[in-house]
């Protein structure tokens, strides 16, 4: 039997320690990473890095490898590769579940602003403060430039990578790789005097602490709420429930 895991992320590689460990006789489990870190943290089991040309190049290669059930734990914003994986499983004819983790919820003192887009986040930005802790990777910059109200902002930009221009006038970048413990984070909003956050809904605990923080210290945040999963795909929370998800599959 042959599970195709669509990772790159913390939840993506704990389903594959799960399916691997231990070993068992005739199951090949496969993770494909996008490529778009340099130095990813590679799970257990056979790994491929790189694209599959879309839902048809995707298709084909489930049918190729004889892949018995797929798994889209990707990112909860890899909006495009989670459409493709729905596609390309229809068409194969292979069993798909998405795994994503939950989203974050505002509690008491947190004071958000939620936004579609890095578009609508960026709009939000000049009203709410001046320095910007920018949280939603390296790509996407764009949105954050290119109007007079923008350039005037300084941004705080952290991504594991460095980012893809066009990148904001005003900016300073932070390479570094979660989790993030929380007070690091709030060092780092009083050390670069933050007034407002913008950050994707991605969930999960690892950079959460930044949230916290950012409620203590009266912080605004902007939260680019995340794209639908495709109709029709069933979705588990965490990686415990995927991995039963498949191995019930399995023995089906």
């Amino acid at each position: 039997m042959h599970v195709l895991i669509l990772g790159g992320t913390a939840e993506a590689r704990r389903l594959a320690e799960l399916l691997t460990a231990p070993a068992v006789p005739g199951r090949t489990v496969t993770s494909s990473l996008a490529g778009r870190v340099a130095a990813p943290r590679l799970p257990p089991g056979e790994v491929r890095i790189g694209g599959f040309g879309g839902t048809e190049g995707l298709a084909g290669w489930l049918v190729r490898e004889r892949v018995d059930v797929l798994v889209d734990a990707t990112h909860p914003f890899a909006g495009t590769m989670s459409f493709h994986a729905a596609g390309a499983a229809r068409t194969a004819g292979v069993p798909l579940v998405a795994l994503r983790r939950p989203g974050w919820e505002a509690v008491d003192g947190d004071d958000w602003r939620s936004a579609g887009s890095l578009a609508e986040a960026a709009a939000l930005l000049p009203p709410l403060g001046s320095r910007v802790f920018l949280t939603t990777g390296r790509t996407g910059l764009a949105a954050f430039t290119g109007r007079p109200e923008l350039d005037a902002l300084w941004f705080l930009v952290r991504s594991v990578d460095p980012p893809e221009p066009p990148v904001p006038r005003r900016m300073d970048v932070l390479l570094d790789r979660g989790p993030f413990a929380l007070d690091g984070e709030r060092a780092l909003l009083a050390a670069h005097r933050i007034d407002v956050l913008v950050t994707k809904d991605s969930g999960g605990r690892a950079t959460a602490p930044k949230l916290t923080a950012a409620r203590e210290a009266g912080v605004p945040v902007v939260v680019v709420r995340r794209p639908p999963v495709p109709d029709g795909v069933p979705v588990v929370a965490g990686p415990e429930e995927a991995a039963h998800w498949v191995t019930g599959r399995m023995a089906a």
